[in-house]
């Protein structure tokens, strides 16, 4: 392998960096999206059990044991109960706003390794084959015979980058969409919880 790297040149080391980053980010995210994951349905059907027993304080501190932005925005849209409902629908907006970075957290730095690491394979693509032109232009000029010898280094350097770039480029990418989709997933809880804990009040507040 050491071998290998050193036949590529020194583009393979910023295509490594992005490699290394790429999998930080991939476990970090998915990790991180599974420890916030929670049973909305049941989380939702605890917090209206205690909405039904007018334990306001009960729902809240039923959020801030759940982990996870469907508990955050709930919370803040519970600790409104007391005032009009569009100003409870904002005060749950503004939370999500706040959450939305978090899910995203890296993931714009994902599909930056994904479009730059197969650039980064064709750069080195290039500079292999301006090495093989080189050394058949100062063989030319010596008047020498050129051999496959002369641009095996070339050549080497020219696949491995485009390689090393490609197998970099296609797991973000992949990792990317999934993680993308998963955040949108997230959001959407968010939409159905938040309008549920609305409706959940405006009854509350008709059945006095």
């Amino acid at each position: 392998m050491f071998e290998l790297i050193q036949k590529s040149g020194a583009i393979i080391y910023p295509i490594i960096l992005c490699s290394i980053i790429a999998f930080g980010i991939i476990l970090e995210r998915l990790y991180y999206l599974r420890k916030i994951k929670i049973d909305t349905v049941v989380f939702m059907n605890n917090i209206e059990a205690a909405l039904k027993r007018n334990k306001i304080a009960e729902a809240v501190k039923i959020c801030e044991d759940t982990p996870g932005p469907v508990a955050r925005i709930i919370k803040a849209g519970l600790l409104k109960h007391d005032r009009p409902r569009q100003e409870m629908r904002e005060a749950i907006e503004d939370a999500g706003h706040q959450e939305v970075p978090r899910l995203e957290k890296y993931i714009k730095i994902l599909a930056t390794i994904a479009h730059i690491s197969p650039l980064l394979g064709l750069l080195g693509t290039v500079t292999g084959m301006a090495k093989a032109f080189q050394v058949i232009q100062m063989k030319v000029v010596a008047l020498n015979p050129v051999n496959t010898a002369d641009l095996a280094g070339g050549v080497w350097q020219a696949l491995l980058t485009t390689a090393a770039g490609l197998i970099v480029a296609i797991p973000a990418i992949v990792a990317y969409h999934y993680l993308v989709s998963k955040v949108q997933d997230f959001v959407l809880e968010m939409e159905r919880s938040a309008t549920e804990l609305i409706n959940m009040m405006s009854q509350r507040i008709e059945g006095y």
